[in-house]
C-alpha cells in the first residue's frame, strides 16, 4: 500500500526534477531510476567531472542534466537556476529533492562549533538555500518538495550530536514549509532513512589518532585513548551491519514524487526496527534515554573516563 501509486503519475516526461548530492548516493540512484521513468532530471554535482556524475551523464538520456552544485555557495544555486529555467521542460519544474548531505560522528567535547557549523551549513542551510529560490517554479507546476532527513532526526543518540542537530534542524523547517505550502497544492515530504552506510558510502573516515591527536590537553585527561579506538570500532561495526543497497529509501522517494497523496514522513527502516521507532518519539524521555544507559558500550565507556 505504501508504494502502490494508483491514479498518481506513471511517467514524467515533460516533467523537471532538481535534485541535489547527485555524485553518489540516494541521488544518484534517484537521478537514474527517475530519468529511466521520463522526468527531466537537473542532477546537482558536486564534482561534475567526478566519477559519480559522469557515470550519469554516459548512461543516462538526453533528459539527464548533470551541472556543478554546491549548496554551500550562492552563486553555485544561483546558476543553478539559471541552468534549470533555461532548459524546462514543457509542464516546468515539478520537484524539488533536496538530498545532499554529509554524515559525522563524535562526543560533544570531541567537536569545536566549526564542526556543528559545517554540519548543519551543508544539511540544513544548504536546503534552505536550494529552496527558497526554487519554490516559485515548483508552486507554479502544483509539484513537490522533499528532505532526506534520518532518523537521527528524533532519536538521541551518543556521539551523533552535529549530525542531529542539523537533521532536526531540516525537519523543523520542512514542516513549517509543509503547512505554508498546502494553500499552493504543493506537498511535501520528509524521508527518514535507518542504517544506510555502506549503501551510500557516507561514512565518515577518521582513525581514533586522527580523533586523540586533535584533543587537548584537558579532553586527554579526561577521555581515555582506549575508549576512542572502541568507540571506532563499535560504530564503524554499526554502520557497515546496515542495508547494502538503496532500494527502499529510492522506491519512498518515488512514491513521495509520484503518489496522488504522498505521506509527510517516509520512515525506512527494517521491519523491526519500525515497531520502535514509531513508538520512540511518544515515550518519555528517561525510557528513551534508558537505551543506552543499559548497552554494554555505554557502561565500558563510563569506566574508561578520566582513567
Amino acid at each position: 500500500m505504501v508504494f502502490h501509486t494508483k491514479n498518481g503519475l506513471s511517467d514524467g516526461f515533460g516533467r523537471g526534477v532538481l535534485i541535489t548530492g547527485c555524485d553518489s548516493g540516494f541521488g544518484h540512484h534517484l537521478a537514474k531510476k527517475l530519468d529511466r521513468m521520463g522526468f527531466t532530471v537537473f542532477a546537482g554535482c558536486l564534482c561534475p567531472e567526478g566519477p559519480g556524475a559522469q557515470r550519469l551523464v554516459e548512461e543516462g538520456s538526453d533528459c539527464m542534466k548533470v551541472f556543478q552544485l554546491d549548496v554551500t555557495k550562492d552563486e553555485d544555486i544561483s546558476s543553478a537556476k539559471d541552468f534549470v529555467q533555461a532548459n524546462l521542460p514543457e509542464k516546468g519544474l515539478y520537484a524539488v529533492v533536496n538530498n545532499a548531505g554529509i554524515s559525522d560522528w563524535g562526543e560533544t567535547e570531541w567537536s569545536t562549533a566549526k564542526d556543528f557549523q559545517k554540519m548543519a551549513d551543508i544539511n540544513l542551510f544548504g536546503a534552505i538555500r536550494v529552496t527558497i529560490p526554487f519554490l516559485p517554479l515548483v508552486r507554479a507546476s502544483k509539484g513537490r518538495m522533499v528532505y532526506v532527513s534520518s532518523i537521527f532526526s528524533f532519536f538521541n543518540c551518543l556521539n551523533m550530536g552535529a549530525y542531529t542537530v542539523s537533521k532536526r534542524g531540516l525537519e523543523a523547517f520542512a514542516d513549517c514549509l509543509r503547512v505554508e505550502m498546502a494553500s499552493f497544492g504543493v506537498k511535501v515530504s520528509i524521508i527518514q532513512p535507518g542504517n544506510f552506510g555502506i549503501a551510500t558510502n557516507i561514512l565518515p573516515k577518521k582513525t581514533p589518532q586522527d580523533i586523540w591527536d586533535e584533543f587537548d590537553d584537558v579532553r586527554k585527561l579526561t577521555f581515555n585513548q582506549k575508549y576512542i579506538e572502541m568507540a571506532c570500532e563499535y560504530f564503524h561495526s554499526m554502520c557497515t551491519s546496515g542495508f547494502k543497497d538503496c532500494s527502499m529509501v529510492i522506491n519512498a522517494m518515488v512514491h513521495a514524487l509520484t503518489a496522488p497523496k504522498p505521506q509527510t514522513r517516509y520512515l525506512v527502516v527494517s521491519w523491526t526496527d519500525r515497531v520502535f521507532f514509531y513508538i520512540c518519539p511518544f515515550l518519555p524521555t528517561c525510557i528513551t534515554d534508558s537505551v543506552f544507559y543499559v548497552s554494554s558500550m555505554y557502561y565500558k565507556r563510563k569506566a574508561m573516563l578520566y582513567s
